[in-house]
């Protein structure tokens, strides 16, 4: 073998031996790879493809595990489901002795606006002796009028700034209206302002009734929770002080009432949750109900009423409760709508302000 043959490069200028077995003449080898920049920009594209490739397999990996995952989490969710669901039925939470249909509808008018005939949030309600219906909305002051089959006959405002906590009619059709805490008299169908009924302990009722004699019963709150019962006159005769709060301890701030055919007055507690009876002369007698979703349990009650067979009516979120006049619970019935006012007419039938319309019962005796 001869000399050892080198060939030097250009660019790093290492020597490289050649074998011997190439050739007797000395061969100069030179390699070009460029210059120093062109080789830089050639190895940031290579390191830029390379990443290019590695992050689009991790992003396909990466859709492989999430879609096995998902598929893995259904089959898992059909193999716990039953094959199939099982039907869901509400209680009525009634007592199995009274009859489902406790409550027959007759009569259901209205819709939501503001034309005549219909109700933007009908809340008030309440029936004369010849059978006019007469229906307050709560916030702005309208009271329409109707026969007793629900066809409109006029219509007239209170005071339209104010909401209406409470309405009443007498037999002989004078409406009693209240707003801002002071009863107003006026004439049923034509809404000519009558007058205030005057306490002299001022503004604060909340609701009024009317009892079989033509006598008023109000609740009237203003640090304290009182009933006062004024006669067919007006005049103020008999006043329950703390009527709620001196029984549980708990103010109440807002009181509707019911009067029996034998001057009992019913007080609904809403805060309380809980219906208080008095006697016509004003002695506590029981209470009945309380906070829960139980039957005989209330959760945000609404509306009181009693009808001709001594059976107390209480509305919340699960429809209206019925009860004996001593509180004993007996079936819970849907009106039809959500019933924010409660009244029954002679005939024992009974009307409810729902909102956008109005609606009427016959109950099964």
């Amino acid at each position: 073998m001869g000399a050892n043959l080198t060939a030097r490069c250009p660019y790093c200028n290492s020597a490289l031996s050649v074998p011997g077995g190439i050739g007797a003449q000395p061969t100069n080898i030179n390699i070009h790879l460029g210059s120093a920049a062109s080789v830089g920009k050639a190895t940031t594209w290579i390191w830029l493809i390379v990443i290019v490739l590695f992050l689009g397999v991790g992003v396909v990996v990466a859709a492989v595990v999430l879609l096995v995952g998902m598929t893995r989490r259904t089959v898992a969710t059909n193999d716990r489901r039953p094959a199939s669901l099982p039907t869901i039925t509400r209680p009525s939470g009634g007592n199995t002795d009274k009859p489902a249909g406790f409550a027959k509808p007759l009569l259901n008018f209205g819709s939501e606006g503001i034309g005549p005939g219909m109700f933007k949030d009908a809340r008030n309600i309440a029936v004369d002796a010849s059978g006019k219906i007469y229906v307050g909305d709560y916030s702005d002051g309208r009271i329409q009028v109707f026969d007793p089959e629900g066809k409109f006959i006029t219509q007239w405002i209170a005071d339209p700034k104010m909401p209406m906590t409470g309405m009443a009619v007498d037999r002989s059709g004078i409406l009693y209206v209240v707003q801002s805490g002071t009863i107003s008299r006026y004439e049923g169908t034509t809404g000519k302002l009558l007058g205030q009924v005057g306490y002299a302990a001022g503004w604060g009722f909340d609701d009024i009734k009317i009892g079989a004699d033509g006598g008023l019963v109000a609740s009237w709150y203003k640090n304290r929770d009182d009933i006062v019962r004024f006669n067919s006159d007006g005049q103020a005769v008999r006043t329950i002080r703390a009527a709620i709060s001196s029984v549980t301890d708990d103010s109440e701030l807002d009181t509707q009432l019911a009067v029996d055919g034998l001057g009992n007055i019913y007080a609904l507690g809403s805060f309380n949750n809980a219906v208080f009876k008095f006697s016509p002369d004003g002695k506590y007698q029981t209470r009945f109900g309380s906070d829960g979703r139980q039957p005989g349990q209330f959760t945000a009650p609404m509306a009181i009423a009693v009808d001709g067979k001594d059976r107390v009516y209480v509305t919340d979120f699960k429809g209206v409760q019925v009860f004996d006049g001593n509180g004993r619970y007996l079936t819970v019935f849907n009106p039809g709508g959500t019933a924010f006012g409660m009244v029954f007419n002679d005939k024992n039938e009974l009307f409810v302000a729902a909102g956008k319309h109005v609606l009427k019962l016959a109950i099964n005796e």
